[in-house]
């Protein structure tokens, strides 16, 4: 199994057990995940930006309006670090202190590349449409070159890269499970509820079975 190569940046040091570098566990939490949080220093001000993001093989793929501060900023090359955290569930533990999260995240450093290849960056737009809802890149009218120029598409690799994961029960003090004490997971899953059609749809026109069927990590 490939893994990437934990760097003294990247190396999980705080409970380094939950630590995970290999690229199955990494490429699924970002695949699963919609948003990413973007860290940068502009004159001595740190900012965290959420934001969209893709993935196609190594590559992650940022993109928004041209006239983006954090996309012109981050073409420049200044280092930049991409956050991206699933939460699974609540762990509800006996006591105050092990109250807890279980959650899968990724952090990814690096620099970014301006992406001006015409057909990279379309292939990055698709990326970004395929990663909201599968399959909707052929159900829709694709960008314009108007709509091309005032996009800027960011290319960030995947090389020092880290995921952490916390999973399980909580972990109480041995004395604290005598305690009469409900604990436990409470699982908070990501469910598609039915869809809303736009208030200005055409008649007649049917919810894809791509939407209708939708499940996060799924097929569609």
């Amino acid at each position: 199994m490939s893994s990437f190569t934990p760097t003294e940046r990247t190396q999980v040091k705080r409970l380094p057990k939950r630590g995970m570098y290999d690229h199955e566990t990494v490429f699924k939490i970002l695949d699963e995940a919609f948003v990413c949080h973007v860290g940068f220093v502009v004159d001595g001000q740190p900012y965290v930006i959420p934001t969209n993001f893709g993935r196609v093989g190594e590559t992650l793929y940022l993109h928004g309006s041209a006239a983006s501060r954090m996309l012109r900023t981050l073409s420049e090359g200044i280092p930049v670090c991409v956050t991206v955290t699933l939460v699974d569930g609540l762990v509800l533990a006996r006591s105050a202190f092990h109250h807890s999260a279980n959650y899968r995240s990724v952090v990814v450093l690096g620099t970014a590349r301006l992406v001006e290849d015409p057909t990279e960056k379309m292939e990055a737009l698709r990326l970004f449409t395929e990663h909201i809802m599968k399959g909707r890149w052929e159900q829709i009218r694709w960008p314009t070159e108007l709509e091309l120029k005032a996009t800027t598409v960011l290319a960030l690799p995947l090389e020092e890269v880290s995921a952490k994961v916390r999973m399980g029960d909580p972990k109480d003090d041995e004395e604290d499970y005598e305690l009469p004490i409900w604990a436990g997971v409470l699982p908070l899953p990501v469910v598609a509820a039915a869809p809303i059609p736009d208030t200005r749809l055409k008649a007649g026109i049917a919810v894809p079975e791509n939407v209708t069927k939708y499940s996060r990590g799924g097929k569609f």
